[in-house]
């Protein structure tokens, strides 16, 4: 028996020979000079323009996940770009399969953490239900997302900033809440300082807005190719990525003939 042909639907956009329409909107007449990159990330992701206030949150949310100096995700955008400047695409996307769970990414394990203990908090008070994430994460000797960071101490400064802008258009709420009696719990419990960082607040920040948790880790894919495409600018006035092949080539070229001369 044949399978039932479904039809193939899909909302996100249509063209005709003299219009274009994305998610229902006139591309040319509401959307062109219009709205701002940010605005067209969040229309492209929930299907409706954001609010005033999510406008501002949302941005903030993806200037901070741009910029991160030389990190592995832009030192391997730009020794790609070396291998293969006839590709930029090739180059950025390099990077951007490092938005994981150790850099950039880990808004995504926030979000999740949020969004599966919330419905607790219908009978329980935050910082009962705090204690018992807490409690969760140590018996499986897992770290807790959004917490911590190796240079921001005892304070991640991006994390109040961003949380300011939340309160300031009416979207600092029980999420976040949550994610900051987690945090006091988790410094009480390992007896350190675990301050929320910048992609824990994102991730609380996805969560008020709305989002699923699942695509947390592509709204830091967003605001990172921007960043790697700046790197990319860069190595094209002032190169870099020759001198980090050449330099790690001969440090390892070096010990090796070392080890050599002592065997």
């Amino acid at each position: 028996m044949p399978r039932p042909i479904k039809p193939i639907q899909s909302n996100m956009g249509w063209s005709t020979v003299d219009r274009i329409v994305v998610q229902d909107k006139d591309l040319t007449k509401q959307l062109l000079g219009k709205i701002n990159l940010g605005d067209m990330a969040f229309l492209e992701l929930t299907g409706q323009l954001p609010t005033p206030q999510q406008s501002i949150v949302f941005n903030a949310m993806l200037v901070t996940l741009v910029e991160h100096g030389l990190s592995l995700q832009s030192i391997a955008t730009r020794l790609i770009y070396l291998a293969a400047p006839e590709a930029l695409q090739a180059a950025v996307a390099a990077g951007l399969c490092g938005v994981g769970s150790v850099f950039a990414g880990g808004s995504e394990g926030t979000a999740k953490m949020l969004q599966e203990a919330m419905p607790q908090a219908a009978q329980a008070d935050l910082a009962e239900v705090a204690r018992g994430v807490v409690a969760n994460f140590k018996s499986k000797h897992e770290v807790i997302p959004g917490l911590g960071h190796t240079k921001h101490k005892p304070i991640d400064p991006r994390t109040p900033c961003l949380f300011e802008i939340a309160a300031a258009n009416q979207l600092r709420g029980r999420y976040v809440a949550l994610l900051e009696h987690i945090g006091l719990e988790a410094e009480r419990v390992h007896n350190r300082s675990l301050p929320i960082n910048a992609t824990g607040a994102i991730g609380a920040l996805c969560c008020e807005l709305g989002f699923d948790w699942k695509l947390a880790r592509g709204i830091a894919v967003i605001g990172r190719a921007v960043g790697l495409v700046g790197h990319l600018a860069e190595e094209m006035r002032q190169p870099i990525a020759r001198e980090i092949q050449l330099r790690a080539e001969g440090e390892c070229s070096e010990q090796a003939r070392k080890t050599s001369a002592l065997g």
